[in-house]
């Protein structure tokens, strides 16, 4: 059984962080593990409050799992100051994990902010050159480049920008811009956009803690990152479509949509090229 590990904070209600990514690598036949970054008091409406790890504790969590059940590959998430991040990025330098997809979380879908400005600066400088693959929305986009990101040819520029900045691939993510939902994938060598129909639902809460955790299950079956990303936006796609109706504000995706329907088949979502599951 292929194996990942999320490094994010923790959603009481299920929908995004830590939550979302364990739903999503079981969903794909992944065992998956966890290192919590923060404890935070949120819901579907919003987020109320935020309590960090102690960066001891943290590398306390992350060394209990690498020294006993190594990570086939590994999503990072929330990590909201310089010294969670330095943690981060100090274990990754030493384990050296197949794949490493990072989502840049800065603020939250409600608005509220995750990191600390600092943070970002840490990440920059310590944990972006490790990643395989970064995986900004628009707004975390803009502040990695330093530009607005308003047009699909800005999201080009953009995604190359960054990538060649920090020497890793980045998938520019364009749920903000109107018409459908396309995504644009810069890595050496070229880019590719992925299109798919933009779906009325207006419960997305988790959709980018989803996507990249279904990415890295796809990495960790040593899938090239090109259909590791278009598998994982079909799964996101058929979890909105899923149509689940949860809570007072922005619900949460059906991440066992495929489970629940029978059409789930963990081999060929997961199986990789050496036939293990």
């Amino acid at each position: 059984m292929y194996t990942a590990l999320t490094i994010a904070g923790s959603d009481p209600s299920g929908g995004a962080g830590i939550q979302a990514d364990i739903k999503t690598m079981t969903a794909h036949g992944v065992y998956a593990m966890s290192a919590v970054t923060a404890l935070t008091a949120q819901n579907t409406m919003g987020v109320t409050g935020i309590l960090e790890v102690p960066p001891e504790f943290l590398a306390a969590q992350l060394e209990s799992v690498f020294s006993d059940i190594p990570p086939d590959g590994v999503k990072v998430g929330m990590l909201p100051s310089p010294a969670l991040v330095h943690v981060v990025a100090e274990e990754l330098a030493r384990r050296r994990p197949g794949a490493v997809v990072v989502d840049p979380v800065m603020v939250s879908t409600s608005g509220a902010r995750l990191q600390a400005g600092t943070a970002l600066e840490a990440m920059c400088r310590e944990l972006f050159p490790l990643a395989s693959l970064l995986t900004p929305n628009l707004p975390e986009a803009e502040a990695l480049w330093g530009r607005p990101v308003r047009c699909p040819q800005e999201m080009e520029q953009a995604a190359q920008a960054i990538g060649a900045r920090y020497g890793c691939a980045v998938l520019c993510k364009g749920g903000h811009l109107e018409g459908d939902a396309a995504d644009y994938l810069w890595q050496p060598g070229g880019g590719r956009w992925y299109r798919r129909e933009r779906i009325c639902n207006p419960n997305a809460h988790g959709t980018g803690c989803t996507l990249s955790s279904a990415i890295v299950c796809h990495l960790t079956a040593g899938r090239p990152l090109e259909e590791a990303v278009s598998r994982a936006k079909d799964y996101v796609s058929g979890a909105l479509a899923a149509m689940l109706d949860l809570g007072r504000g922005n619900g949460p995706l059906d991440h066992a949509f495929a489970i629940r329907s029978g059409r789930f088949d963990h081999r060929s979502i997961t199986t990789g090229e050496d036939g293990r599951i």
